[in-house]
């Protein structure tokens, strides 16, 4: 069944965990699909790289899930190769360690009596004189761990992340993703832990798969295209999208070769950065709209991937790196999700992350002295030597974190407010979205793009809004 050049029912763009969840259930379903993705190879910024017969992961990625739906679907894919790995993680400050969640002997004795005194005073401080209003991370975090424990373990990091001032971030998504949600939580589920299962990572374990986060999107992949319903054509990237109407009539690519090629459907759903998305309609959409476009911001991520002759450095799936001395973000060492990862058993894989504005100076550094600075930072660190370097890669991943900064709510609405004209036009997934969704939120977004196309009234926007910590099961 060639669905090259005819029309097809559904065309989606982007072949990531969205995307590809919402192909695998319209294949089900009998329609016809095609996924047009730029990159190739399938799963987004959930894709595993093979090098050398070494697997890494673009950084740590955890399966786990408060939806019983998405579970059930994992484990179908996956079947035994989804395996439950143990957590642990850990913050680097100042030369230490410190458990993450927070275990309060452990801080004790890091952070010594003195800060440790003024960590609590700080602490009763907030709750005497908070802030009336919570409407930045800064006063989120400051009023449920006091301003003490907010710059020792909170701002040096999340500025590094966003790239602005902590007062400029919204405090919306915080709930959802810092451990414990406050300091009275977090020591009091550190002396009595929770034995019900209902906060995930207190458990302290998650699934991943045996050969890589990707494997499960690869297996997706196969099983889209194995009918004959479902085409992926990969290195196809998008030119335009063509309208008129209140309805998407086609896209046009261009592949690998130059070819380009017209693509015609009943509906489509979008997985695609939502700002490019925007940029490739035809009629183009009025300055307004492109004004919202350009002012909301992305911040980046560059992968140094290292293979080193020694034993697993440390214990840890991934270290928080709040060091202000290194640009690193996180560490991850790829061992302790799971051995078949490495060929070698007796080498070590980690990856560093750096995040940084796309196309800026430090984005298009030279790879090799990308390999050099993480060297160097291991070495600060205390975490790795040059000496053990055997062989290394460099992978970039743009537009990785949309930035929740003052204007985005505005400008967001202005371009959802825009594009919702267009009928037969579904976004999904953190990218299409504009949404800090885990890969969770985005298979369950494409699930249910997938089933408005079959009928339903889902409103895909309601998925990931509550503020309840991501890892809580309901």
């Amino acid at each position: 069944m060639d669905l090259g050049n005819g029309k097809t029912d559904v065309v989606i763009l982007g072949a990531g965990p969205a995307g590809l969840a919402a192909a695998y259930k319209l294949v089900e379903k009998n329609k016809s699909v095609v996924i047009l993705e730029k990159d190739r190879q399938v799963g987004g910024m959930s894709k595993t790289n093979s090098f050398k017969g070494y697997l890494f992961d673009q950084g740590p990625h955890r399966f786990f899930t408060k939806s019983e739906k998405v579970m059930r679907f994992w484990q179908k894919i996956l079947g035994n190769d989804l395996r439950k790995v143990s957590r642990l993680t850990r913050i680097y400050y100042k030369k230490k360690f410190f458990y993450y969640p927070l275990k309060p002997m452990n801080a004790l004795f890091k952070l010594g009596i003195l800060n440790s005194s003024i960590v609590m005073l700080s602490y009763l401080k907030s709750k005497v004189f908070p802030y009336k209003e919570e409407k930045t991370f800064e006063q989120w975090v400051s009023n449920r761990f006091g301003k003490k424990l907010y710059r020792t373990f909170f701002k040096a990091y999340t500025e590094k992340l966003w790239g602005i001032p902590c007062s400029k971030i919204q405090a919306e998504w915080v709930a959802q993703r810092i451990k414990g949600l406050s300091l009275r939580t977090a020591i009091k589920n550190a002396f009595f832990p929770d034995k019900s299962g209902k906060i995930k990572t207190l458990v302290e374990e998650f699934y991943y798969p045996k050969y890589g986060a990707g494997s499960m999107y690869e297996r997706m992949a196969e099983i889209v295209a194995k009918g004959g319903k479902g085409k992926i054509a990969l290195r196809n990237d998008v030119l335009e999208l063509t309208h008129g109407n209140g309805l998407i009539k086609g896209v046009k690519t261009r592949g690998e070769n130059g070819n380009v090629k017209n693509w015609e459907g009943d509906n489509f759903i979008s997985s695609i950065p939502i700002t490019l998305l925007v940029r490739k309609l035809l009629p183009r959409a009025p300055r307004k709209i492109l004004e919202a476009v350009r002012n909301l911001k992305y911040r980046s991520t560059i992968f140094v991937n290292l293979v080193l002759d020694c034993a697993s450095p440390f214990p840890d799936n991934w270290i928080y790196v709040h060091e202000p001395a290194t640009r690193m973000l996180r560490l991850t060492n790829i061992i302790n999700f799971s051995p078949d990862l490495l060929k070698d058993k007796n080498k070590t894989g980690l990856v560093l992350e750096y995040v940084c504005g796309e196309n800026s100076k430090f984005w298009n550094l030279d790879d090799k002295k990308l390999l050099r600075l993480g060297l160097t930072d291991l070495e600060k660190i205390g975490l790795g030597k040059k000496e053990d370097f055997v062989d290394g890669f460099i992978t970039r991943s743009a537009k990785t974190y949309p930035v929740y900064d003052a204007e985005y709510p505005r400008n967001l609405r202005i371009i959802k407010d825009y594009l919702g004209q267009f009928k037969n036009l579904q976004l999904i997934g953190r990218y299409g979205m504009f949404k800090y969704n885990n890969m969770d939120h985005s298979a369950l977004t494409g699930f249910y793009a997938a089933e408005n196309v079959l009928g339903k009234k889902h409103n895909i926007w309601e998925v990931n809004t509550d503020e309840e910590y991501h890892e809580m099961k309901k």
